[in-house]
């Protein structure tokens, strides 16, 4: 009888331990499902990404982004404008075709574009977006909405709670969401904010509720952590309880990656373009130095069955670096006025340019720009021209790629193949070789 018993407890513990072999080698040791990871930023330039790499560690530092083996330039007219707004930028890229100046995800008659996400969703993908700004500004909202002009910031919020697109959105613009009665900029009176829940919405408002969110959901996940744009990073504290764009990056992924059909992420670095037009060049190069870190940890959760893809969408202010720093001269010795007195940062347009109809050659700032105390200073960041905000600039764009697909990525190209490039990934298999 004890013999029996024995045998029996043999058989149940190696049933057990092959259930556990088993379930080590499906789950927690199998390559993570395929995956696309798209990340699109204002002035992914060789201007704005040298200034980065001098100011984040001087001449001999290396960023993330160029350790991708793929690259091209971008160019990004509008149909309409040989500059891109914004809106314009976003929509070629979700959608594969130029469309207008302002409008979101329409073609130029005004027909609406399916988009990227519309597409992973159909093919039964879950599908993120990630941003540091407003959920319904136009990067992000080029991806499930469609609207004539991308200050409809109010509409857009009720497409995106109507898309059934995206199952995984984290950022800001919560006054877009609830109603004035509650603080917000609703003047409808509707609390999106209490809709999602009651549509089965798991929600987040902090960073501790964004971490404690388990990753098995049974429904999409929504946090918003700001009113409108997050911090920028410089004025994140510790235990800050905004997340930052790592973590939002790090958490979409653990619960994009539950889905074996894999997943698309959409990211948006915000606060570079909300910097540049405000010709605040040390905050463009910390959140461009944010987003880099960013990708690093996109490439360190997501594994190597996925696409990244890293592109810059339009040119705000259109920064340069000046001078003639030494090799390792990064940080604050980068900023003000360089060792000949000439200003090392200097923007084309912005509200630091001379005032209208200057005919001085000196260029002085329009009024002083607030320190981060709120201590009055001179500003060392002037501008050619004065504008109310700085307006885009001509340049071609950068995209760099990394992972099945990438390898499309050369020359100089539309920035409409990258909706092309992205599209023929997921449509190819369902191990991500792209269609030939």
């Amino acid at each position: 009888m004890k013999l029996r018993n024995q045998i029996l407890a043999l058989v149940c513990l190696l049933v057990f331990i092959g259930f556990g072999v088993l379930f080590f080698k499906t789950w927690v040791a199998q390559k993570k499902p395929f995956a696309v990871i798209l990340f699109v930023t204002d002035g992914l330039s060789t201007n704005t990404l040298t200034a980065t790499r001098l100011y984040q560690g001087g001449a001999g530092e290396r960023l993330n982004v160029e350790s991708f083996p793929h690259l091209a330039l971008l160019r990004n007219s509008a149909n309409d404008y040989a500059v891109p707004d914004e809106a314009a930028a976003a929509t070629a890229i979700a959608t594969g075709v130029k469309g207008n100046n302002r409008a979101i995800a329409l073609d130029p008659a005004g027909k609406p574009l399916a988009s990227l996400l519309t597409l992973a969703h159909n093919l039964k993908r879950s599908t993120g977006i990630v941003t540091t700004g407003n959920l319904t500004d136009a990067t992000p909202a080029a991806f499930y909405a469609h609207a004539t002009d991308a200050k409809e910031a109010q509409a857009i919020a009720d497409q995106f709670l109507g898309s059934g697109v995206v199952d995984i959105a984290l950022g800001g613009g919560m006054a877009q969401f609830t109603p004035e009665s509650k603080g917000g900029q609703r003047k409808d009176g509707r609390d999106l904010w209490l809709e999602l829940r009651s549509k089965g919405y798991a929600l987040a408002r902090t960073k501790a509720e964004l971490e404690n969110t388990p990753v098995f959901l049974t429904g999409p996940l929504v946090g918003i952590f700001s009113e409108g744009n997050l911090a920028f990073s410089s004025q994140m504290e510790s235990g800050s309880q905004q997340p930052s764009l790592s973590d939002m990056v790090r958490r979409a992924i653990e619960f994009l990656q539950v889905n074996p059909l894999g997943y698309l992420l959409v990211v948006d670095a915000a606060l570079v373009s909300r910097a540049a037009e405000t010709n605040n060049g040390e905050r463009v190069l910390s959140e461009t130095a944010a987003f880099d870190r960013a990708v690093a940890t996109a490439r360190e959760y997501a594994g190597e069955n996925t696409l990244i893809l890293c592109v810059g969408k339009n040119d705000i202010g259109g920064l340069v670096l000046n001078g003639y720093p030494l090799r390792g001269d990064h940080g604050v010795a980068l900023l003000g006025t360089n060792a000949a007195g000439y200003p090392s940062l200097t923007w084309s347009t912005g509200p630091n340019g001379p005032q209208t109809g200057a005919t001085t050659s000196a260029v002085t700032p329009e009024a002083p720009a607030p320190a981060n105390n709120g201590t009055p200073t001179v500003n060392r960041e002037p501008a050619a021209f004065a504008a109310p905000k700085a307006l885009g600039t001509a340049r071609d764009m950068i995209a760099v790629g990394a992972g099945p697909g990438s390898e499309r990525l050369s020359g100089f190209l539309e920035n409409t193949e990258i909706y092309k490039i992205i599209r023929n990934v997921m449509e190819g298999n369902e191990n991500g070789d792209a269609k030939k």
